[in-house]
């Protein structure tokens, strides 16, 4: 078929007949034909004919610069691989669909990119092609602040949208730490602090508009909040990492802001005290809305990081959302609580500036272990478990890590049974990187023991391929490649990732 575009770059019912030099007498003819494409080979270039058809499609919204290449090439992960062959940043549904379109007659892989704070190797070209950049279709298209929903594009943050509904007085909870953008939050099925009291993105995301691998645009899902429709393809896409299509638009529940909202913090005399605090305040069901972790090896990282002058022991950081006299009551049965496992120093932050201090410090936990030992990576795991079975993952795994002598961060969003730590090693030491790996293994091991998962919220990636099998079995992820085959028959969707070819 003869392949070519019109002058307004929009790929029309007559895209297959078109003339290219007719439409761009400056460039070289890139008209070819194109059947049935074999798979990209990752160990070869892609074709000049492939990299001039984004060109002259997307002009500066194309490039193949290195230093661009590169930047969308790595993520938060500590994978190293060549970066892509070539990003486009779209800026618009038609650029997805036209994008993805070139690849699929090519047979060149596309993979999403976001912000790039993934930790697990999603955006990396493991077998070449292009980086999709999505950052540019950051608009917030629709507030129903009456049904309590909003739409948005997938490069919009979750501070930005935050930022655009404020004066609705509705706010969007999920917080997986980074500013990450609501695309990769949903592909990868985020969480992070908020998700005991609020759920995951697999709860909060009521529709999506998707560009599949052969470019066709779907809609999944309505903002009703329930339906009986057919497949949920819906939950089909949170969750599937970009292998099974690109989301263009999404549609968000969000919810009133509380009346009242306090945050305190308090430190124990051990990690034990404070999860078996935790499993406490959980089973009693008090509707806390955050509960995280840290343990006092990223304490001390905090405090040099953030300036901070925390107590270097165990502690748990907590927010109360509600009324006044509701998040009084929860308070106080938190810190009764508390109390009964040695906790002290219970500290209230109850101003938005001082919350916002606390949980910045929080967030900044990663950055300030990076920080404490220059040029190292860190592996980071995410198992979770029931909450009854933490205290006996979470203790034995620190004993084996400080029996490592692998120095490491821990935190933890403890009220729902998921915790990670952080390796950090030395990323030219094999040995260190052995004994990180050997750690994380157990770890999972451990948790899969327990009835949890090797991933909470960060999905599988690259890191987790093999304890996916382990979790699910050879026959659930059998049926993975068939849904994936079915959707994307020429494995041109961030190929590699989740299981393998």
């Amino acid at each position: 078929m003869t392949v070519a575009f019109n002058a307004n770059n929009d790929i029309s019912q007559d895209f297959f007949k078109l003339n290219l030099p007719q439409i761009y007498p400056y460039k070289m003819s890139i008209i070819y034909e194109q059947s049935s494409p074999p798979p990209h080979d990752p160990s070869h270039p892609v074709s000049t004919t492939f990299l001039d058809a984004l060109s002259v499609r997307f002009r500066s919204q194309f490039s193949n610069s290195l230093v661009v290449r590169e930047q969308h090439g790595r993520d938060e992960s500590a994978f190293t691989m060549p970066p892509p062959d070539a990003v486009v940043f779209a800026e618009s549904t038609k650029d997805v669909v036209d994008a993805v379109k070139i690849c699929a007659l090519h047979g060149v892989p596309v993979i999403p990119f976001g912000v790039g704070s993934s930790l697990e190797g999603h955006l990396l070209a493991v077998q070449g092609g292009i980086s999709l950049d999505v950052s540019r279709m950051n608009k917030v298209l629709a507030i129903h602040a009456e049904d309590l929903t909003v739409t948005v594009q997938p490069g919009v943050t979750r501070k930005a949208l935050n930022e655009a509904i404020k004066h609705t007085g509705l706010f969007f909870p999920i917080d997986p730490g980074a500013d990450a953008s609501l695309g990769g939050m949903a592909a990868t099925r985020a969480s992070g602090t908020n998700a005991v009291r609020y759920g995951t993105m697999r709860e909060n995301v009521l529709a999506l508009e998707v560009v599949t691998a052969s470019g066709e645009l779907i809609r999944t899902g309505t903002r009703a909040k329930k339906s009986s429709a057919g497949y949920d393809l819906t939950r089909l896409m949170v969750g599937s990492e970009g292998t099974l299509g690109v989301m263009t638009e999404i549609t968000l529940k969000i919810y009133p802001l509380p009346e009242a909202i306090s945050a305190a913090m308090c430190s124990f005399p051990s990690i034990e005290a404070a999860v078996r605090a935790t499993i406490q305040i959980i089973q009693m069901g008090i509707p806390i809305a955050r509960v995280e972790l840290i343990d006092a090896n990223t304490v001390r990282m905090l405090n040099k990081y953030s300036k901070l002058n925390l107590c270097e022991g165990a502690m748990l950081l907590m927010e109360f959302h509600g009324s006044p006299a509701g998040v009084k009551e929860q308070a106080e049965s938190v810190q009764e609580i508390s109390n009964e496992f040695g906790g002290e120093a219970f500290e209230w932050a109850t101003t938005p500036e001082d919350r916002t201090r606390l949980w910045t410090a929080r967030h900044n936990a990663y950055f300030a272990a990076i920080q404490s030992r220059p040029g190292c990576r860190a592996i980071s795991t995410d198992t979770c478990v029931p909450i009854s079975r933490l205290a006996d993952c979470l203790l034995d795994s620190i004993a084996e890590a400080d029996a490592s002598g692998i120095p490491y961060f821990l935190v933890g969003h403890v009220g729902d049974g998921n915790f990670h730590f952080g390796y950090l090693l030395d990323p030219e030491s094999a040995s260190e990187r052995e004994t990180a790996e050997g750690l994380n293994h157990k770890l999972v091991k451990r948790a899969l023991s327990l009835e949890g998962t090797c991933s909470g919220e960060h999905g599988v990636g690259l890191h987790k391929m093999e304890f996916l099998i382990d979790e699910t079995g050879e026959g659930a992820v059998s049926m993975m490649r068939t849904i994936k085959r079915a959707l994307d028959p020429q494995n041109i969707m961030n190929p590699g990732k989740i299981f393998t070819n």
